[in-house]
């Protein structure tokens, strides 16, 4: 090893993508050791971390480029040590110069004054919070305030943030380009509109609403009506994510959905009052959508609203169809797979999707409509390579046969799909077509059936779903 030029020796290190393999290669000599300690730019730590704050400081010095730290406390109990707390990060901030991306998860001991500290890191870009209840709107604003070059903001359950003072602050300086927000109590989607001028710079935006919180507030955010009309255009936003929103007709979200010109990834999951002509709005605007997920509201999942159409039909996937000409992920499930009667998407809106795109993955979960002259259809899919059905009961093995005729499909997914049995995938046992099988809790589909169906197989069965 000591004849190997560096970069040679660099290029090995680059191979080695599991912390336990580094640390083993550093082990071995000297020279790995330290060129391990120069390369190594990112870092994962947490309940192992004891005591906290020196062996941090240990890990700064010994690593001096790191640039991303991970702090991960997931399953901590007080009798793994103390946490590390807001002196923690101050001995981050203050040893590890060259840090531009931080974690915190689950560090239930870290406040307001801790996240302060970042601001002494002049490059910081990226912070990612997941459950950090001690930390409020204050402390955000004061990051937002010292971290000048902050793009990306991750607040997963932090649920005293509170005050929007930091939302109308980034809103000013016009530089977030990456946000999400998910289950925080005391942020709805009418606070969105102090982002203002920042929607112009915003390419990612995943919000979700906390469920258990959402009916609470519902009829005082229709009352209020505090979200204006959005007149900032989102230009620049390519994956919008929301989850339990409410989309009110000519209001908010539903004024972005009709501005994102170059959107390439939408999900909306049980989203309420999103409509027809709000999906056909989005899709005669954005030309570029390649991926798409639904994940629609059963009418015994929905409260009683006046004037708000609650279902997505075929019109949707028609003009999704004629207009998203490079659409290659499509995704539907439903909240209820109980009650099909209510479902409004058919089966020949599907297909007509399916023909008219350039559809290479096909989800379809609860979709109780889709059924075997489906599957006769997707025949016509030359370039769809991943198929996943989730309770579709109307999917027989004469339906299932047909797909040994798909020319690209290398991976399929069956769940929980009462009408499928061994018979079904009897023609692919041995035909080296698909990589991948997976069948999970289908309760006619013997281990026996599926060997030999696929290079890789995945079995599963428990039917506790049907009891």
């Amino acid at each position: 090893m000591d004849e190997l030029p560096d970069h040679l020796v660099c290029d090995i290190l680059k191979k080695l993508q599991k912390t336990i393999d580094r640390n083993s290669v550093s082990l071995s000599c000297k020279r790995l050791y330290s060129l391990d300690n120069e390369q190594r730019h990112s870092l994962r730590i947490g309940c192992g971390l004891v005591p906290a704050a020196e062996s941090l400081l240990s890990l700064c010095n010994r690593f001096p480029n790191l640039t991303k730290v991970e702090i991960v406390y997931s399953g901590w109990m007080s009798k793994l040590g103390k946490q590390l707390d807001d002196l923690g990060l101050l001995v981050l901030s203050t040893n590890c110069h060259s840090l531009t991306d931080l974690t915190l998860s689950y560090c239930t001991f870290i406040t307001d004054v801790g996240i302060r500290h970042l601001s002494s890191c002049t490059e910081f870009s990226s912070l990612k919070l997941n459950f950090a209840p001690r930390i409020t709107g204050c402390g955000v604003l004061s990051t937002a305030v010292g971290c000048k070059k902050l793009r990306r903001l991750h607040l997963v359950r932090c649920l005293n943030v509170a005050s929007v003072e930091w939302l109308e602050y980034f809103g000013k300086l016009e530089i977030l380009e990456e946000l999400c927000i998910k289950n925080c109590r005391a942020i709805g989607e009418g606070d969105l509109i102090k982002l203002g001028n920042s929607w112009r710079k915003l390419r990612i935006l995943r919000f979700e609403v906390d469920a258990n919180y959402r009916y609470l507030k519902l009829y005082d955010r229709l009352a209020a009506e505090r979200w204006q009309k959005q007149l900032v255009p989102c230009d620049n936003l390519i994956e919008l994510s929301l989850g339990n929103c409410i989309i009110t007709p000519g209001r908010g979200l539903a004024c972005v959905l009709s501005k994102c010109k170059n959107l390439e990834k939408l999900h909306l999951d049980m989203c309420i009052g999103v409509s027809d002509s709000d999906i056909v709005a989005l899709v005669q605007k954005a030309k570029h959508l390649r991926s798409i997920s639904l994940r629609v509201p059963s009418d015994f999942t929905l409260p009683l609203l006046n004037n708000i159409t609650l279902r997505l039909t075929d019109e949707s996937l028609i003009a999704i169809a004629q207009h998203c000409s490079k659409l290659e992920s499509f995704k539907i499930s439903y909240s209820d797979g109980e009650f099909p009667s209510l479902f409004s998407f058919t089966v020949q809106g599907i297909i007509t999707l399916v023909q008219k795109c350039p559809i290479r993955e096909l989800s379809l979960d609860h979709v109780c409509s889709f059924n075997d002259i489906g599957m006769e259809a997707l025949c016509s899919a030359q370039k769809l390579e991943s198929l996943e059905l989730v309770q579709c009961q109307e999917v027989s093995d004469e339906g299932l046969i047909l797909v040994s005729q798909l020319p690209c499909l290398n991976v399929l997914k069956l769940s929980k799909c009462l009408g499928i049995t061994d018979d079904g995938l009897r023609p692919l046992v041995g035909s080296h077509k698909l990589d991948l099988l997976v069948v999970e809790d289908c309760p006619q589909v013997s281990k026996r059936g599926v060997h030999g169906a696929a290079t890789s197989v995945s079995f599963r069965q428990d039917l506790s779903w049907m009891y």
